[in-house]
């Protein structure tokens, strides 16, 4: 306790700071990750095979290749290409696309839990193919899948130690951690906060997840 006392004494308002960066990256790559996501999905309803097939392509990559894998392309191959991105841009990008994956992936199954009864009445009913796709179907979809969504913005919210890799401008919480435990021999007490600050941040989220599945979930 003396340890976590003097760290947090020394360096309070860096882990602040850090916990900070890594709420405002886990925000940055979770929302258009999300609305890219429901892109894919939507154009994956599209009756275009060719363009359903390279969607499918691009969620099956994104939502299989290492995290770490992809930022070492963007940032150390996609320059090659000249195409330069800046580090920060780089992790949130890595993230977004790997949240987009996902994203697309869980609404599909959401979707398919969707009676097709609904989709006919509302073609009876003079709705357009887009029109029903946007207000009957991926509003049904987006409330069966809050718990995997939440799932997935904790799983993000722990993927921002992605910075840690690169000479990112500014500390998350991994890099604060790994520069004191170099500097200081108070390693194991920063560890110590820096989990303690994940896990309260993941137990944040959840609990978010679960009182707005309560109110959004439909009862079947």
């Amino acid at each position: 306790m003396g340890d976590v006392a003097r760290l947090l004494a020394e360096h309070g308002p860096a882990f602040g700071q850090a916990l900070f960066l890594t709420w405002k990256l886990t925000l940055l790559s979770f929302v258009p990750g999300v609305l890219l996501g429901v892109a894919v999905t939507v154009l994956r309803l599209l009756p275009l095979p060719p363009l359903r097939f390279v969607l499918t392509g691009y969620v099956e990559i994104f939502r299989n290749i290492p995290s770490v894998a992809l930022l070492i392309f963007i940032v150390f191959a996609l320059p090659e290409l000249n195409v330069l991105i800046d580090y920060e841009p780089s992790v949130i990008l890595t993230l977004a696309l790997v949240c987009s994956a996902f994203t697309a992936d869980y609404l599909r199954t959401g979707i398919n839990t969707i009676g097709g009864g609904q989709v006919e009445a509302a073609l009876s009913l003079g709705m357009r193919p887009m029109r029903i796709v946007t207000a009957v179907v991926l509003p049904q979809a987006m409330r069966t899948v809050v718990q995997p969504m939440t799932s997935l913005l904790i799983a993000l919210m722990l993927s921002t130690s992605l910075a840690s890799q690169v000479p990112f401008p500014g500390r998350e919480l991994t890099t604060l951690v790994s520069k004191i435990a170099n500097d200081s021999a108070v390693g194991m007490a920063a560890f110590a906060v820096a989990a303690a600050m994940y896990v309260a941040s993941g137990l944040l989220i959840a609990w978010a997840g679960a009182t707005l599945e309560k109110k959004v979930r439909i009862l079947r």
